[in-house]
């Protein structure tokens, strides 16, 4: 028996194998409400992590869940008894975290001091007071460009650096995907070291973050670590059999893990040997130390006919299948397009994808292993140039290849990002730098473009009634289309500045899940009521950029994909289930 399972067995017979149950009060004796107490294990299993500090091919690992619960209205939160041995957190809006050996009798919290608990706010509070100059413009081309791999104004954002550092920094982010238009560069950063000392000076101009609700009561979050520092969890996909698929984008891995045991088997994604580390776009992250990135792992679909995985490689002009019972990759050569993007699959079994830098979306007919490519209109004729050119620039080496200055029109750049299909079986795709949607007919193969009267459509979902659901990223916003009437609606967030990436609809319940990713929070937005709920995340600095619902319970299901993953609290990404607590 290995020394965690001993250990375990141990507690299980000792007297705090029993549910522990904890009173928290503050220093005046009254009960507190919504306090976070997190219950995490001591130690992670030992694993098999000899491939450069990850599990090899097929090697099945065990990663022990932290599990979440707040304080009721008599400040009494319970947890059940523990597997493996433990140690809890107790963390509260405007007090100091509490760290405990176990859960007996009453905890007392702190007041943190003003100071601290400034200091403590999340990432969007921050950032609301950050006005560049007064040029509303210059802010919202800045959260799209700089605001989509990390949080913004976090402590490590907020540190003194010059006018050349920043410099540095914005060309360096840039070099890795970001568009920050050319002519934008000295005068964001002149901005960003002026307002950003002007913050840490005057402190007390930070609004308070939302305050936490006593709904939070009644539910529970549960994390699984896994990867480590450089890893980035970005898509992945809860399948109907029970096992939720993560991908690693940075390291070619999928992850499947089983939340009833937490039990995970990484596979690793092979590659050509003649592909180079980060494919066809070259290696954009030469500074890392660790990279692995040959085909970029990106998003996922199943097929309802034989549950098969379909994978977007953003690295390489293909399409991944991964058979779920061989555990193998199936690679499906592109003829033409580029960055393989978000995917559905729809109800014929073809497979759905957006590509994001040719402007275009694929097709993969899964009966004849073809695939049908749709061009989204260009925006006037020097898009069309350069989409036009893309073949001839990607024949170019990477280090040679020249790159289009980018503007704030995204120019060249519309972006299809987003994908979804209505209960009609249209297909629906928002360009995030076009402001646009574009609804294609596969049966006529029609495209038919409509503008979007928002900034930043990223990713869209539909409802049960066909209704599109849509993020504004950088106009923070949630926005409702009626492809019936043409209708737009839009929402406002209940939380300041957060800059959404994603959403999902839970269709069963009628509820709209949206990624807090600047706010450390997951929002819910009630369709019948048109009403706001905000859950707070266990850990500073979480950034989410997927969701996916179970059918059975309704409980929801994101990663911490925080890019450099180890600016975030705990320095490991995380799978995350929020659940209801059975009454």
């Amino acid at each position: 028996m290995r020394l965690h399972n001993l250990l375990a067995a141990l507690l299980l017979l000792s007297p705090f194998g029993h549910a522990e149950t904890l009173v928290v009060k503050n220093a005046n004796g009254d009960p507190l409400a919504r306090v976070m107490v997190t219950q995490s294990p001591l130690a992670q299993p030992a694993a098999d992590l000899s491939d450069d500090g990850y599990a090899p091919n097929g090697v099945t690992n065990t990663s022990d869940p932290a599990t979440t619960r707040f304080t009721n209205a008599a400040g009494v939160v319970s947890f059940d008894p523990p597997a493996w041995p433990v140690t809890y957190r107790a963390r509260a809006q405007g007090y100091v975290d509490a760290q405990l050996p176990a859960l007996e009798g009453e905890l007392v919290m702190q007041r943190m001091t003003p100071e601290q608990e400034i200091a403590s706010y999340p990432s969007n509070v921050w950032l609301s007071q950050l006005d560049f100059g007064g040029d509303a413009d210059l802010k919202k081309t800045f959260q799209l460009n700089c605001a989509f791999c990390h949080q913004q104004a976090s402590p490590f954002m907020r540190n003194e650096r010059t006018e050349e550092q920043w410099l540095s920094v914005i060309e360096r982010m840039n070099s890795y995907g970001a568009r920050l238009p050319t002519d934008d560069h000295h005068k964001v950063a002149t901005l960003l070291r002026e307002e950003y000392r002007r913050l840490r000076e005057h402190p007390e101009t930070v609004p308070a973050p939302r305050r936490w609700d006593d709904y939070l009561a009644t539910i529970e979050m549960t994390e699984w670590p896994i990867g480590d520092g450089f890893s980035q969890m970005h898509d992945f996909l809860l399948h109907p059999n029970g096992y939720v698929y993560i991908g690693d984008n940075l390291f070619d891995r999928v992850y499947e893990l089983d939340p009833k045991t937490g039990k995970y088997t990484v596979y690793k994604v092979p590659h050509d040997e003649d592909m180079t580390l980060g494919g066809i776009m070259g290696n954009r992250f030469k500074v890392f130390p660790k990279m692995y990135n040959y085909l970029g792992v990106h998003s996922f679909a199943y097929s309802k006919k034989d549950g098969n995985i379909f994978i977007t490689p953003s690295m390489q002009q293909a399409l991944l299948e991964f058979d779920i019972k061989t555990k193998t990759f199936i690679t499906h050569p592109m003829p033409g397009g580029y960055y393989p993007h978000t995917i559905r699959v729809d109800d014929r079994d073809r497979v759905w994808f957006t590509l994001a830098l040719s402007s275009q979306v694929a097709m993969f007919d899964r009966n004849t292993k073809e695939f049908t490519l749709y061009d989204l209109p260009a925006r006037g004729v020097m898009e069309w140039f350069i989409l036009k050119t893309l073949p001839v620039i990607f024949s170019i080496s990477p280090e040679n290849r020249p790159q289009p200055a980018p503007d704030r029109e995204g120019t060249g750049l519309p972006m299809p990002y987003g994908i979804d299909i209505t209960p009609d079986g249209m297909v629906w795709v928002a360009r995030l730098y076009a402001n646009d949607l574009a609804r294609i007919d596969p049966d006529s193969g029609e495209v038919t473009m409509i503008d979007f009267p928002y900034q930043g459509p990223r990713r869209l979902r539909s409802d049960a009634e066909g209704n599109l659901w849509i993020v504004a990223f950088q106009d923070s916003l949630l926005v409702k289309y009626v492809p019936a009437s043409g209708e737009f609606t839009s929402y406002k967030l209940p939380v300041v500045n957060e800059v959404p990436y994603a959403l999902n609809v839970d269709r069963d319940r009628g509820v709209v899940w949206v990624n807090g990713n600047q706010s450390d929070t997951i929002l819910a937005f009630d369709i019948a009521g048109e009403s706001w709920k905000v859950y707070p995340l266990p850990r500073q600095r979480f950034f989410t950029r997927d969701i996916e619902i179970s059918e059975q319970d309704g409980a929801v299901y994101t990663t911490n994909s925080h890019f450099p993953t180890w600016q975030s609290e705990g320095g490991v990404p995380t799978l995350l289930r929020l659940t209801p607590l059975a009454r």
